[in-house]
């Protein structure tokens, strides 16, 4: 270890003085940290180089729109082996490497779960072994900077590349060019027709690529992002025809938008129109770029689904299936059957959500206009798939009508994904079955052999290991490492139910993880919470079906129960809140507006601040969850049965010992198998439940609120001045969403389910060594929820990996 400890601080001293310019004594921690990265970056492409890939391998490409993929200086020092040789070398050399680490941003490339899940997949597959590599978008500003004032969400840019990305390296020689909009000229060559593309505007893609490492392997994957620049020649040409300067430079603007941000507005047209061209470029540049590196390998394109796959992650990629049609029959001159099987052999396709807003139509004038040539591979695709449908389903128009790719002016990018690939699948079992029984039921009845479920994992390795070192430790210390690398190892863990010490240990881990959040909300919002309290958090997007309303009403109720009565004994409660609403959607932003402003009431009564606290962290990001995660005691999962496809929330709290309170939605019911209905709080209806009443009309809000008063007092506090409004105007769209427009996503129906649970959870916290072994058997059961178990289960199953 002495020596590589001094051939870091060479390499460091040296990398300090190239990229910086500075000596030792006169570096600052921003200076160490370019320093830093720049030394582990060398190392990793030395790995990289020194490769693992041996030609030919079957190798996955995962297209996604987002790769939450998070800091990664802390992964690297792990994965590398190197944390305890850089850290003793730094601190010799006068650094905290926790001074350093601060210095690193989150990379603006996701949102939420979806592009978390996709960083999670590409950890496990490098760490598993195999070659998987991420397909995405070079994002300028990523989402958008989440910022709260009066309690408004505002939306500023996320400028995360303002100073450089350490981590990754600009390709240019192996730009892409993409075409948008044109004519189609047809012209037949050698008795086959053949389709020209002229007078299109042409955007170059230039690769980024970030290495991607596994946690103590030899492979070193790759993330490919993409970023829009023009092409100088056209940019000249345009300008020429149109006048210089100014048009010159609109016009270069023009093109680079199409890489700014992730999810343009869609509230605008030209907001979707973008979205719509930003899709296209995203897998235009990546199918055409990895076939390019195919024909090096000298293969044949019959063999191409034994070499690669492209796994279309949600619909967003769905051009995928069209834009490899357009390759293999046009630049390939390959058959149009032939060309038919590579690609539905070869692509597979995970759909993420039953609900319609999810579930992508573009207008087929849209995708005639921009995307000429792909629409007439989307028509024939159609033309074919519906007369196959006839044969199969003779007279049954209907039926047909229904499965269409193309119908009343749209293409349905849910059908191309599925008539495409030769895969589907679902993020949970609830989700699955009801794609197969409900939302795809004809698809599921004309390709039963297609449809296969795969519940979604997490990296325990980011979401424990790094994200709570001090639990990480109490594991390693009771079971061994072995857990780092088979986490289904953690059912080790299950003896020490009955281990009194090691169960205090536990506990005493938790309140330090909670003390560590607690001191960051004090230093950035100036509230001092209560360490000894339960932290009850619930922190995702903000959406109508991911119900924060049921969670707020019901704190709104509990402000009345401890103010009425001030002497009953009460379980002191902090409430955490963070997430951001899309900025077109109005009624998610008020309800943050409402959460913040009940957290002012609540938190400015001397009346309740030893027992209730509510809190909402703005811009929520993979840095923040790590610091909420691990000090959660309740982890509040309260989507509307039947509405959220799996979440992965749910896993990273069960995995750092918090209790799951939650609808029987998503892999909620995958997490109650495991733990037993004793280390869990369900409540509210069930899918049949939901279903039922969609169906029968039967339910009615405004019943509920005549006959609760609980929900009654909440909901007059929304509309009528007092303590918790001056305008009754403000949260008056929340008020009609739940009575006037009944209740949608059947917030109230669950209000009495929910409380009674809550009550429980209060009551069970009480008995602290009971509370311990329940928050153990979560932590013990959590490995099944391992991205790693998730990907081996693809790979055998739908990518056929070694």
């Amino acid at each position: 270890m002495m020596q590589e400890k001094e051939i870091f601080k060479s390499l460091f001293i040296k990398a300090l003085r190239t990229t910086k310019g500075k000596q030792i004594n006169n570096a600052t921690d921003a200076d160490a940290f370019v320093a830093l990265s720049t030394v582990l970056a060398e190392w990793i492409q030395e790995k990289n180089t020194s490769g693992n890939k041996q030609e030919p391998v079957k190798q996955v490409y995962y297209f996604s729109m987002e790769f939450l993929i998070g800091s990664l200086l802390a992964t690297h020092l792990n994965y590398l082996g190197v944390n305890e040789i850089v850290e003793s070398g730094l601190e010799e050399l006068g650094f905290s490497l926790e001074d350093i680490k601060p210095y690193e941003h989150d990379p603006g490339l996701g949102n939420g779960g979806l592009g978390r899940l996709a960083a999670c997949f590409l950890d496990s597959f490098a760490s598993l072994g195999l070659v998987g590599n991420g397909v995405g978008l070079r994002y300028r500003y990523g989402l958008f900077n989440q910022r709260l004032e009066d309690g408004k969400q505002f939306e500023l840019p996320d400028n995360w590349l303002g100073e450089g990305y350490m981590w990754e390296y600009r390709k240019p020689t192996e730009a892409i060019d993409v075409s948008f909009g044109g004519d189609i000229n047809t012209l037949v060559q050698n008795d086959k027709l053949q389709f020209q593309l002229v007078n299109a505007e042409t955007v170059r893609a230039v690769p980024y690529d970030v290495p991607i490492v596994g946690y103590q392997t030899e492979t070193v994957n790759t993330l490919r992002l993409w970023a829009a620049e023009p092409i100088l020649d056209q940019v000249l040409m345009k300008a020429k025809l149109e006048g210089y300067a100014e048009n010159m430079l609109a016009y270069q603007r023009r093109l680079e938008e199409l890489t700014d941000f992730l999810y343009p507005d869609d509230s605008t047209e030209e907001g979707r129109i973008l979205r719509l061209k930003q899709e296209y470029f995203l897998v235009s540049a990546g199918i055409q770029s990895i076939l390019k590196e195919y024909e090096k390998r000298q293969l044949s394109w019959s063999d191409l689904p034994r070499f690669l796959c492209f796994h279309i992650n949600d619909t967003h990629p769905a051009f995928l299936i069209p834009e490899l049609m357009r390759i293999l029959v046009d630049e390939k001159d390959l058959s149009w059957e032939e060309s038919w099987e590579i690609t539905t052999q070869s692509v597979s396709y995970t759909n993420h959500t039953t609900l319609q807003e999810a579930l992508e139509t573009w207008p087929e004038n849209w995708v005639k206009t921009f995307l000429p040539r792909i629409y007439m591979i989307l028509v024939e695709m159609n033309e074919r798939f519906c007369r196959q449908m006839w044969e199969k389903y003779p007279g049954d128009f209907d039926r047909i009508a229904e499965l269409a790719l193309i119908a009343d002016g749209q293409v349905k990018m849910a059908h191309v994904s599925i008539v495409g690939s030769h895969s589907i699948n679902g993020v949970a079992k609830l989700h699955t079955e009801l794609l197969k029984k409900k939302e795809m039921r004809l698809f599921y009845q004309a390709f039963p052999e297609r449809f296969i479920n795969k519940t979604n994992g997490i990296s325990h390795r980011r979401w424990l290991m790094l994200a709570n070192p001090s639990l990480s430790q109490l594991i390693t210390e009771a079971i061994g490492e072995e857990w780092l690398q088979s986490p289904k190892k953690l059912t080790k863990l299950l003896p020490f139910q009955t281990d009194s010490i090691f169960l205090e240990k536990l506990q005493q881990v938790k309140h330090h993880n909670k003390q560590l959040l607690a001191n960051y909300v004090k230093q950035e919002v100036g509230i001092l919470l209560n360490p000894h309290a339960i932290f009850d958090v619930q922190v995702k997007r903000i959406h109508g079906y991911k119900r924060q309303l049921l969670n707020i009403i019901h704190i709104i109720h509990l402000y009345r129960e401890i103010k009425n009565n001030p002497m009953k004994p009460f379980a002191p409660r902090v409430f955490i809140f963070s997430g951001k609403a899309a900025p077109g959607y109005h009624f998610a932003k008020q309800i943050i507006q409402l959460i913040d402003t009940v957290s002012k009431v609540v938190n400015q009564d001397s009346d309740v601040k030893d027992k209730l606290q509510v809190v909402f962290l703005e811009n929520f990001s993979n840095q923040l969850a790590e610091k909420i995660i691990p000090a959660a005691d309740v982890s509040e999962q309260l989507s509307t049965a039947t509405k959220e496809a799996s979440g992965t929330g749910n896993m990273k709290m069960m995995m750092n010992g918090a209790l799951t309170l939650g609808t029987m939605d998503g892999a909620n019911i995958e997490l109650f198998d495991q733990v037993g209905k004793a280390n869990i709080y369900p409540f509210g209806l069930s899918a049949q439940d939901v279903l039922h009443y969609q169906q029968s009309n039967e339910y009615t809000a405004k019943d509920l609120y005549h006959s609760d008063d609980r929900i009654r007092y909440a909901l007059d506090q929304l509309i009528i001045p007092g303590d918790f409004v001056k305008d009754e105007a403000v949260f008056k769209d929340i008020y009609h969403a739940l009575l006037t427009y009944n209740d949608e996503y059947f917030v109230l129906k669950d209000f009495d389910d929910y409380a009674k649970q809550q009550r429980k959870i209060s009551n069970d916290y009480q008995e602290r060594n009971i509370w311990n072994q329940k928050s153990l058997i979560n932590i013990a059961y959590s490995g099944r929820f391992s991205s790693d178990d998730t990907i081996a289960s693809y790979a055998a199953d739908i990518w056929k990996l070694e």
